[in-house]
């Protein structure tokens, strides 16, 4: 009995997408310092900027870049807006940034049954230390991506996209932490 236990509970231990999604989606807010460096096959150095995000379960994602140059980004189901002295304005939305939204949402929030629509979807490793590779199925998603690879541990903490003319771009998130929910200025931003 004991050695039937032995074989059977690495079954029931192992870490599914379904695990990955509940854990991702937990936290009603995540925020947290990010660099991310685009490394193009022409330039010796990567293009490196840094700021800090916001995402939150109930309302969306609040990209605020510091350098090289200041610029927020605010990220709904509406599109995407951006800020300027007059406040937040609503860019043209295209098919492909609406898109590039939806699957920008679904990776940060652990959304498998939405990445599964466009990727071929390979999870491995535990709660606290796994690795999730999308291979893109669509023709279109195939012109710009050869695989995307994901990792991290209770959040997202690197997203790094492949893409078939040989740049890629790496996004680092190491510090996020959690909150219950937004303080009033991260609220007045997704309220306007």
């Amino acid at each position: 009995m004991a050695l039937l236990l032995l074989f059977a509970s690495p079954l029931t231990l192992a870490f599914t997408l379904e695990d990955l999604k509940n854990q991702l989606s937990q936290p009603a807010v995540v925020t947290g310092p990010f660099i991310q460096e685009k490394h193009l096959r022409a330039l010796p150095q990567p293009l490196q900027s840094k700021g800090r995000f916001v995402l939150a379960r109930d309302h969306g994602l609040l990209w605020l870049l510091q350098t090289p140059l200041r610029q927020d980004y605010r990220i709904t189901a509406k599109g995407i807006a951006r800020r300027d002295l007059s406040g937040w304005q609503t860019l043209p939305s295209t098919s492909a940034a609406t898109e590039q939204n939806r699957l920008f949402f679904a990776v940060l929030q652990g959304d498998s049954s939405g990445l599964q629509r466009d990727f071929d979807l390979d999870l491995t490793g535990e709660p606290q230390h796994w690795q999730l590779r999308l291979t893109p199925r669509s023709l279109l998603l195939k012109q710009v991506f050869t695989h995307i690879d994901i990792s991290g541990a209770r959040f997202v903490e690197r997203i790094e996209l492949h893409e078939t003319q040989g740049d890629r771009t790496l996004l680092r998130m190491p510090e996020s932490t959690s909150a219950e929910s937004l303080d009033d200025a991260e609220r007045n931003d997704f309220a306007e």
